[in-house]
């Protein structure tokens, strides 16, 4: 065989095996970078998923339920690392869910229905509590809210007072046109105990309860002794672009909560050192009276679970809503509230 075609077969063979060596190298690499991928997308699906929840107002025994869920550490068994932010005095959480800057917050329910009237697409996906937390609070004189006629009535500001003012004092025979009302914001105990007002609306199970322990004590009247239907007051809720992307991530958080709120029904102590523990500068003496009167409220009175939105209860809220100027058309309970992400 010449000498040429030796050298040109011998140049072949190394290139067909530098080949072969190429498309193995390359195909060992492609082998790993999968593997690398499946593993990083193996370890993305086993570490919880971040969920942020504002919360209402400063932490109280009312969030009893939250700060337990994350001392028994009931998120991580659900699948999220929830994140709770305190709101500050301008917070304004309607705004910060709209725009993305947190998953998940806890708005009064009348809140909701005016940002759905203002075209806000929010959804109600489970209620924290079960009862109305609005009233109004009397002077020790005042027996009923009727008496209340021609008296001064101190109001924090909000869409809300109101309609539950006038709502009570229409309820006990009243005449709500001839109530003279001031603007006192959230100074309802200092303002109450130094006599500049005969009543304020404020919470029954905060304000109340640290009134009614005075001496004589403070009238409490609850807006659904007085015609209101006994709707939740607090109600968590997301966008509903949230709720469709990321369902889960909404199973999650309410899993979380009503684990953490059925646990602290059982064991309300517990759920009181669990909130103090978490959250500085909180007296127990309040948060222990506070829990123990809303204990009751926190189970739907139908016999439902922790945190059932119940259709009818929200239907005749949403009357009460029009009825007394809240909003004005009534709240379509259907398309602001959904009960899917409860636990079956």
């Amino acid at each position: 065989m010449p000498r040429r075609f030796k050298a040109l077969i011998a140049l072949v063979t190394a290139v067909a095996i530098a080949a072969t060596a190429a498309v193995t190298q390359a195909s060992t690499a492609a082998s790993k970078r999968t593997a690398t991928a499946a593993s990083k997308q193996t370890a993305r699906a086993a570490s919880p998923r971040t969920a942020s929840l504002m919360l209402d107002f400063t932490p109280n025994a009312i969030h009893t339920g939250i700060y337990t869920a994350l001392a028994r550490h009931y998120d991580r068994r659900n699948g999220i690392s929830l994140q709770v932010r305190i709101p500050g005095q301008s917070t304004d959480a309607v705004s910060l869910l709209s725009a993305g800057r947190v998953n998940f917050a806890i708005l009064d329910i009348h809140d909701l229905a005016i940002a759905d009237a203002r075209g806000a697409k929010l959804v109600g996906i489970m209620a924290i509590e079960q009862r109305p937390l609005a009233s109004v609070i009397a002077q020790p004189r005042f027996k009923s809210p009727k008496q209340l006629t021609g008296q001064t009535i101190g109001v924090t500001g909000d869409a809300s007072d109101l309609a539950v003012l006038h709502s009570i004092v229409a309820g006990a025979g009243g005449d709500p046109a001839k109530l003279h009302t001031i603007t006192i914001g959230f100074n309802a105990v200092p303002d109450l105990l130094s006599g500049r007002v005969a009543a304020a609306t404020a919470f029954w199970n905060d304000e109340g309860v640290q009134l009614s322990h005075q001496k004589p004590p403070f009238h409490v009247f609850r807006v659904e002794d007085y015609g209101a239907p006994s709707y939740p007051e607090l109600v968590v809720c997301a966008t509903r672009s949230e709720l469709q992307h990321y369902p889960s991530l909404a199973r999650g958080v309410v899993r979380t909560l009503v684990d953490g709120y059925t646990y602290v029904l059982q064991h309300p102590l517990a759920g009181e050192r669990a909130l103090e523990s978490q959250v500085s500068g909180l007296s127990a003496k309040a948060v222990s009276q506070q829990l123990a009167a809303e204990l009751p409220a926190f189970l739907p009175a139908g016999g439902e679970g922790y945190g059932a939105l119940e259709p009818a209860v929200l239907k005749a809220w949403a009357n009460w809503e029009l009825r007394f100027g809240i909003v004005k058309s009534k709240p379509d309970v259907a398309r602001i509230f959904d009960s899917s992400f409860l636990p079956r």
